[in-house]
């Protein structure tokens, strides 16, 4: 689909094969971003990952992402956190029914959910001060000014991407707003960097017996390699344009907060709005759960492998409800021509509308407006689809060059967070609410959300003692 969106060339694909030919066959290309507000105020003038340009920096950055930020043994370290994390939002809801007497009580599921990933994220990227655990008042501060950068980044198109020459009135004070918070949420990576940088230098001078330095958040993993890309460049002159510097640490971790923590609140909620409204999917994850992990111990990441059907429905999630309905866009670096002799124009956008290709009945010819986290199973007509970028027919992570890179962390705190809640607590809704008369409308900000947050009533059903556990 061709459009004409204010100043610009723009190609749409809505479907699994055109995704394909953008993604994989012109991925080169098309490999480009344009540019934003957002990438040119709170990445640090794309400084990160999610907004950069293609190019030398952009490649560095990627290398970074897939090596050392979220290679299986990084993700594998921070398990523990992420453990520590699941018990705390179990514990929030059962407290929460303990309150009104031990039996169920009304919840607020995302209010929950959101503060569990957010502390999840903040305790792997830049440590446990800094994510408000323990109440400190730099930490609230922190997270208020991330609650803020979340909703202004959310709630504001920016007119002047697509017409340039409105873009020096800033008619809605976009820009304004984004520097406002860049200074202040500025002044708290300023504060971190320091903070980890002061600890490197007292372990180095204390002479640390333990030997190699160990890294206890990404922003400590930063710093490792700006430090040693700074020794080799020494050694061997490289390009000052593909170094990772310290407002580079600053835009990767700005980056991995704004990527990483709302995105799995808003798709955990989808995922228990899903089976508050089918009750036998709920039913069939509850017995997988209790077949599979049993009433003695909390579920966790370890059995995920073993549980296809919490995994179906968290693939059934993505599918109906991606995160963002289009992709982030695409840029085309030069003349491109795809099928048919069509030719995407060297500049233009290029869209993939993610929302309309996982419904449609080309890719999914079994009811693909319903959910039927069936499909995902062995006997299932999608039972081979998956989500990391190979099926152009589901692609809640992207694919290609630009794939979100932290999908396989993504997949486990939405897969566990799901697994935890339904083992955890028999959920239904409040009374006088039928499966039918829940609203599934869509907010569409920084991520695709419900409009009306999600209240339903849990139980809990485990012995009481595994609430209080912290591991």
């Amino acid at each position: 689909m061709y459009l004409r969106l204010g100043s610009y060339h723009t190609v749409v694909a809505s479907s699994a094969e055109t995704a394909r030919l953008v993604l994989k066959t012109h991925d080169l290309a098309l490999a480009d971003r344009p540019p934003t507000t957002a990438g040119e105020l709170m990445s640090y003038g794309y400084r990160g990952i999610v907004h950069t340009p293609y190019g030398a920096y952009w490649r560095m950055a990627r290398k970074l992402c897939a090596t050392e930020l979220f290679s299986p043994r990084r993700v594998a370290s921070f398990e523990r956190v992420r453990a520590q994390e699941m018990r705390a939002l179990v514990r929030g809801v059962f407290v929460r029914c303990a309150g009104e007497g031990g039996g169920g009580a009304a919840v607020a599921v995302r209010e929950h959910v959101a503060g569990a990933t957010l502390r999840n994220i903040l305790r792997m990227a830049v440590g446990e001060k800094w994510s408000g655990c323990y109440g400190s008042a730099e930490g609230e501060a922190f997270r208020r000014t991330l609650d803020e950068a979340f909703a202004v980044t959310g709630a504001v198109s920016n007119v002047g991407e697509w017409v340039p020459w409105l873009g020096w009135l800033d008619v809605q004070g976009c820009k304004r707003r984004m520097r406002r918070l860049h200074r202040l949420y500025d002044q708290f990576y300023e504060k971190i960097v320091d903070e980890h940088e002061e600890e490197r230098r007292r372990r180095a001078g204390a002479g640390d017996e333990a030997g190699e330095f160990v890294a206890s958040d990404l922003v400590d993993v930063l710093l490792q390699l700006a430090e040693e890309e700074e020794e080799n460049s020494n050694k061997e002159p490289s390009s000052e344009e593909a170094r990772l510097t310290r407002v580079g640490v600053k835009a990767f971790i700005q980056d991995i907060i704004a990527g990483g923590t709302e995105s799995s609140a808003v798709t955990i909620e989808w995922a228990m709005s899903e089976l508050l409204r089918h009750p036998d999917a709920m039913a069939s994850a509850t017995d997988e759960l209790d077949r599979v992990v049993g009433h003695g111990r909390w579920v966790t990441e370890g059995d995920l492998p073993d549980l296809p059907y919490v995994d179906a429905v968290v693939k059934e999630t993505l599918r109906l409800h991606p995160v963002g309905p289009v992709l982030v866009p695409h840029h085309a670096r030069e003349d491109t021509v795809i099928a048919g002799g069509y030719v995407v124009p060297a500049g233009a956008r290029v869209l993939v509308n993610a929302w309309a290709i996982a419904r449609d009945p080309a890719s999914w010819p079994d009811a693909p407006g319903e959910f039927r986290p069936e499909r995902f199973m062995k006997v299932g007509t999608a039972a081979d689809v998956d989500v990391r970028g190979a099926h152009f027919e589901l692609l809640p992570f992207g694919a290609g060059r630009r794939i979100c890179p932290a999908y396989d962390l993504a997949m486990k705190l939405v897969a566990a967070g799901v697994a935890n809640l339904v083992q955890g607590f028999a959920w239904r809704l409040p009374d006088g609410v039928k499966p039918e008369d829940v609203s599934m409308e869509e907010h569409v900000g920084l991520s695709t959300c419900r409009l009306v947050p999600l209240v339903a009533v849990a139980e809990p059903r485990l012995p009481a003692h595994l609430y209080a556990a912290t591991d």
